[in-house]
């Protein structure tokens, strides 16, 4: 969308160059003007076509198969778009037949994994089908180090971010990492949320889990969230913990890092420079 002119005399003009933030809209008598008016009724339409949008989970399979990813396809005990939105409770547990399909296959694979990575639907499908390859991809790419062994990539339907604890201790994973389209914005209607737990199991709550949001073309790199979702994952299994006790002080790059200067990406954690 072409951005409107700056008027000299309207700094806020300005500030809209910078921000998808709704700001300095105008008005035209005590309403919105008709254009501002028609983004945002666009914006919602986004959002809610977002929401219940339906998870094309054969295309990411293919997808991944193609890569020579093996995955497995399970069911929350939401049986619907509806329950889904209407029950929280049942999102974050797997229907009976899916948690059987999965023990299953974990007494025909014994022994257990450092990691399992479970791909859910959530509240955007449209974030998980953007986004979930590409990030995989920058994922594989760094991680390939670390010699870490890893189960079939997951694929859940009308799943929660809880729903992995269960998958996690049912294939006897060291850690899990959840990638789940987060409930959408007015401007981010397709973003991707990872959240990683050390040691899953039933009945975690989000204190012992990390949250890493936002990931998408116009919010955080796929290469980004990458190097921060590794290191909480390095610190973890240094640590044996995740969720609050494990801190973000991944380092980045940046300009005066390329200078040969370290600096946290958590400026909160940093002492002040002189």
């Amino acid at each position: 969308m072409e951005k409107p002119p700056v008027d000299p005399q309207n700094p806020w003009l300005e500030l809209r160059r910078l921000t998808p933030a709704r700001i300095a809209l105008g008005r035209t008598g005590t309403s919105l003007p008709t254009r501002a008016q028609l983004d945002f009724q666009f914006a919602h339409a986004q959002a809610r076509d977002a929401v219940h949008l339906a998870f094309d989970h054969a295309e990411i399979s293919a997808q991944l198969a193609e890569r020579g990813r093996d995955s497995l396809l399970l069911h929350s005990a939401a049986l619907d778009r509806n329950s889904y939105l209407q029950r929280p409770d049942l999102g974050r547990k797997l229907s009976d037949e899916s948690a059987q399909a999965l023990r299953d296959y974990a007494t025909a694979h014994p022994g257990g994994v450092d990691l399992v990575i479970v791909v859910a639907d959530g509240l955007s499908a449209l974030a998980v089908h953007r986004h979930t390859l590409p990030f995989l991809t920058r994922l594989e790419e760094q991680m390939g180090a670390d010699g870490w062994s890893v189960a079939p990539v997951v694929l859940v339907e009308q799943g929660r971010v809880a729903v992995g604890d269960e998958i996690g201790q049912l294939l006897g994973a060291k850690m899990v990492v959840m990638l789940i389209g987060e409930r959408p914005g007015l401007s981010s209607p397709d973003s991707l949320g990872l959240y990683f737990t050390y040691a899953p199991k039933v009945g975690l709550t989000d204190a012992y889990r990390n949250c890493i949001s936002n990931v998408r073309l116009e919010g955080l790199s796929y290469g980004m969230a990458a190097h921060r979702l590794l290191y909480l994952m390095r610190e973890a299994c240094r640590r044996q913990l995740s969720g609050v006790n494990l801190k973000d002080e991944a380092q980045v790059q940046t300009l005066e890092a390329d200078e040969g200067v370290n600096m946290r990406r958590n400026f909160l954690l940093d002492p002040p420079t002189t």
